[in-house]
């Protein structure tokens, strides 16, 4: 009786939600558990040791009014990516202290670190670019001071470590590479330089035949190690639950999508692969990356990497407006086939989830559509 009640409940939901407007939820996976976003509101929900589902939800104040430019196109991107990172953290703080709750301190450190890793690739993209910021709140157990300082510090070596490898990693053995093959001038080294002159020689200017073609190389490359990174990272144990819970996640997406009750049968019998994914924004990105870079070329390596560095907000907004439209059931084939790498690739990124899995992804979204005004 309670089970019909129930979904009968869900379908007087989704029909005023559906009368009101076209309401787009989207989430991330964390540490045993999910994370889900509608326009408005937010909950996570993850499942103890004991077997029982723990959950935290909050509304979210609008500040489209007050910032109209921030719906703007391209702009709007830049926008939601931030305010997901800023959520992400929040949701892998609250999974991190249910975490410590059930494990030993040391191992929550260890899973935190790796977490952050795949915290945007385990997530859908969601217009909330008409919400206010996330508020992150760091769980309790050491000072604000340290737990800030050490947050700040990874968000900055995170950075580093991305630039190093999908920006300087590639663009380097691109250049070596071509100068190898003939396809780019060779550097001219002075008589009787050390190993560091030779080295500076050949990786401070960068003169290919082609920069065309120099740049698809480029691109190639930074999706080769993306691609040998995530596949690697599947194999742990830990983050292989993380892409479980991230099928769930989907699996959830879908159901609601397609008006259907929100329940484990349901769920299980939709697909693992959304086009929203963030597995599918960031193949799209490094699309996207290789048509901007080749528009603009400096024979100063250090040029190139300054410019591609400052692109990379503008190529974030452009992929979002593709994987936006590509979401769409109007989108064309072009659309379409940008999104198709990320799709292949979310084999990896996302696994099938059990029950208990999906079940906590649907009170996750369940808290959050609670806590969506049904008349906005």
């Amino acid at each position: 009786m309670t089970t019909r009640i129930s979904r009968f409940k869900f379908k007087f939901l989704h029909t005023v939600f559906a009368m009101e407007r076209d309401l787009i939820v989207g989430g991330q996976a964390v540490m045993e558990g999910v994370m889900m976003r509608t326009p408005s509101a937010y909950a996570i929900a993850c499942r103890k040791a004991d077997g029982s589902i723990v959950h935290t939800a909050e509304s979210l104040p609008k500040w489209s009014d007050k910032y109209k430019w921030l719906s703007w196109p391209v702009l709007r991107g830049g926008a939601t990516l931030v305010q997901s990172m800023a959520l992400g953290v929040k949701a892998l703080n609250f999974s991190a202290k249910i975490w410590e709750e059930d494990h030993a301190e040391s191992e929550t450190a260890k899973a935190v670190a790796v977490e952050e890793e795949v915290a945007l690739v385990s997530g859908t993209v969601v217009d909330t670019f008409g919400m206010a910021p996330v508020k992150v709140v760091l769980p309790e157990g050491k000072t604000k001071a340290t737990q800030s300082a050490a947050a700040i510090g990874s968000i900055f070596f995170a950075l580093f470590f991305n630039v190093l490898l999908f920006i300087v990693a590639p663009l380097v053995l691109t250049n070596l590479g071509f100068i190898w093959a003939g396809w780019a001038d060779s550097p001219a080294i002075a008589d009787g330089s050390g190993w560091w002159g030779t080295v500076k020689a050949f990786i401070w200017e960068i003169k290919p035949h082609s920069w065309i073609a120099f740049n698809l190389v480029d691109g190639l490359v930074r999706m080769v190690f993306f691609i040998v990174m995530i596949v690697t990272m599947s194999y742990l144990r830990d983050i292989r639950r993380v892409f479980e819970y991230h099928g769930a996640e989907h699996k959830t997406v879908f159901t609601w999508e397609k008006g259907l009750a929100l329940t484990p049968e349901n769920a299980a019998q939709q697909r693992r692969q959304h086009p929203r994914c963030g597995t599918s924004f960031l193949m799209v990105v490094m699309l996207v990356a290789i048509v901007l870079f080749s528009v603009i070329k400096f024979d100063i390596f250090w040029l190139n990497l300054v410019v591609r560095i400052a692109l990379m907000p503008l190529v974030a907004g452009l992929s979002y407006e593709v994987i936006r439209y590509a979401a769409k059931k109007e989108s064309g084939a072009f659309f379409k086939f940008m999104t198709k790498p990320g799709l292949w690739l979310q084999n990896v990124t996302t696994q099938e989830p059990d029950a208990e899995q999906l079940e906590v992804a649907i009170k996750a979204l369940d808290e959050s559509l609670k806590l969506e005004p049904a008349g906005t």
